[in-house]
């Protein structure tokens, strides 16, 4: 368990500091911690998941909160609708299988690949002017929706959110990447709540690798701040790229 320990931390670092960037982490931290916990339960594998990843979105958010401006208000309002869509997703996740979603998701994040790729001021510039009342719609339904997808699926969530962020909302890279931090906190909360009350989260393995993602965050997102949406954009197209492989070999390998 020693060697194990030690590699679930050193990819819970790597995690923290992709998800600080422009979310994923999860592609890394989730299959990892499949391989390396073959005897547990996939349930209790992404509870225990879970913890790190709070962690590590705790320390980004407090990076972009000092330098990103933000609506606290609208923030607080996808925060409170999305903690509690991810604890359903996860009390979801327990009862049924999630491997229908993934045919539909490898379609929808290639168009998106594709997309961000062939339009170069995507999430480079605010665009979007949207009037008070359509941008409380448009949060609310992207918080209901990618709240309970995260607990419900989980991995690449925050690449959802910034996507969201700015194809609805019109918000640059550096602006998304740093509202999706705040709203990941409240899923990874919700579904916490849910692992943690029905024992699925290893706390002996999650705490160590919970230090290791927080470091990975502070780094990425000191590293996001300095370098713009320019490179956010680019980290952003390599996360969709590994979140298509793998939703591509669940669905056409497994």
């Amino acid at each position: 368990m020693p060697i194990e320990l030690l590699l679930l931390c050193l990819v819970a670092f790597a995690a923290g500091f992709v998800d600080a960037v422009v979310g994923g982490g999860g592609l890394l931290q989730i299959p990892a911690a499949l391989i390396l916990l073959p005897g547990v339960p996939v349930a209790t594998v992404i509870g225990t998941t879970k913890l790190p990843s709070f962690s590590g979105t705790s320390f980004a958010a407090a990076q972009y909160a000092r330098k990103v401006k933000l609506n606290y208000k609208h923030v607080a309002l996808m925060a409170c609708i999305a903690g509690p869509s991810a604890f359903i997703g996860s009390r979801m996740l327990t009862l049924v299988s999630n491997d229908f979603m993934k045919p539909f998701l490898l379609v929808v994040l290639s168009c998106v690949a594709i997309y961000t790729y062939s339009k170069k001021n995507f999430g480079i510039h605010s665009e979007k002017d949207h009037s008070e009342r359509a941008h409380l719609i448009f949060i609310c339904l992207i918080s209901l929706f990618l709240g309970f997808y995260d607990g419900f699926i989980g991995p690449g969530t925050g690449s959802f959110l910034i996507l969201a962020f700015v194809t609805l909302l019109g918000f640059n890279f550096l602006k998304a990447s740093a509202t999706a931090k705040f709203v990941n906190l409240s899923t990874n909360i919700g579904s916490i709540i849910l692992f943690a009350s029905s024992g699925r989260i290893i706390w002996h393995i999650a705490l160590p690798m919970a230090a290791f993602n927080a470091l990975g965050g502070f780094l990425g997102a000191r590293l996001a701040i300095l370098r713009g949406n320019a490179f956010i954009r680019v980290f952003f197209l390599c996360v969709i790229g590994l979140t298509i492989a793998r939703f591509a070999w669940d669905v056409f390998f497994k």
